[in-house]
């Protein structure tokens, strides 16, 4: 009876951990636009912030830096990946909105359907193509309702969604070797290497109006990186410890409900969207957690 009390104890809070980590996801759209600095600037600090978080938290805690000359490469190449894929989202935000962008990215998962078989070479499935093209008409209703002249930002957040799914398939072998705080690390740590590199043409090409940022965008970019990148994934790997898999990829599909909730509460993003937007989001979170439900059941028998 005792035990039973725990493991329910245990679920309820492992249930908290993941919605709070998921409500801060959501939020880092809502920081993004309330950041002044352009893309290029904003995920380079906040790249430095997580990297020194995540490499003081490995000091405390005492854990080996030490990862094979393998698994280095690896995590240096999608860390790559993971800068640009924050690139893409938060210059869709720049160019369009927060609600646009989120609704969009949504779209992550339906690209990892179609991208996956063709990576690791197994059979394509019926039915996550069709669950592919719903979302393709939901993205099409969304970009031919566009009014406010938001195309750029659209096509950045599908750079942004497709980026993110060659993310989630080419991490999956990797976590299974490395602890997920040293592939933080090693990934944001990529990306920052890779974008300082790249930061003199960036500057040069594209002459962003601010390079240093305001006292008010230093205190939301330590809430970015800290919080919301650092922490939630403290809290999201707490959960994961009492819930499954699928109750934790399923649950994350909500990050664009509560990230498009909170521009529309902070920012009233919702007066400048129409019928078109709100018909186009339904269809592509459909599509998704369609897809999600029917994996689960299928993966069960």
């Amino acid at each position: 009876m005792l035990k039973t009390y725990h493991n329910k104890s245990d679920n309820t809070k492992a249930y908290i951990q993941m919605h709070l980590s998921i409500i801060l996801w959501g939020a880092t759209g809502v920081l993004g636009r309330g950041i002044a600095l352009s893309e290029g600037m904003l995920v380079w600090y906040r790249l430095i912030i997580a990297t020194a978080s995540l490499g003081f938290y490995i000091l405390l805690t005492k854990k080996s830096f030490s990862v094979s000359k393998q698994n280095f490469w690896k995590l240096f190449g999608i860390g790559a990946l993971l800068m640009l894929h924050w690139l893409f989202f938060y210059g869709a935000i720049k160019y369009s909105n927060v609600s646009i962008t989120l609704s969009l990215f949504a779209s992550t998962t339906l690209f990892t359907a179609l991208i996956e078989p063709v990576i690791t070479k197994k059979k394509f499935n019926k039915a996550e193509l069709l669950y592919s093209l719903m979302a393709m008409c939901g993205i099409a209703l969304i970009f031919y309702s566009d009014e406010n002249s938001y195309s750029i930002g659209i096509v950045l957040a599908l750079f942004a969604a497709f980026v993110g799914a060659f993310f989630n398939i080419l991490n999956k072998d990797v976590v299974k070797e490395v602890s997920s705080d040293l592939v933080s690390f090693y990934e944001i740590g990529a990306g920052l290497l890779v974008l300082t590199l790249l930061l003199p043409l960036y500057i040069q090409v594209l002459q962003p109006a601010q390079l240093f940022p305001t006292n008010t965008d230093w205190v939301l970019l330590f809430v970015l990186a800290i919080v919301c990148t650092h922490i939630t994934l403290i809290l999201s790997l707490n959960a994961l410890k009492h819930l499954s898999a699928f109750t934790l990829n399923l649950s994350i599909n909500l990050e664009p409900v509560y990230g498009i909730a909170l521009a529309f509460l902070i920012f009233h993003e919702n007066k400048n969207l129409n019928a078109g937007f709100f018909a186009g989001t339904f269809i592509i979170m459909l599509s998704v957690l369609l897809h999600s439900y029917f994996e689960e059941r299928n993966t069960g028998k």
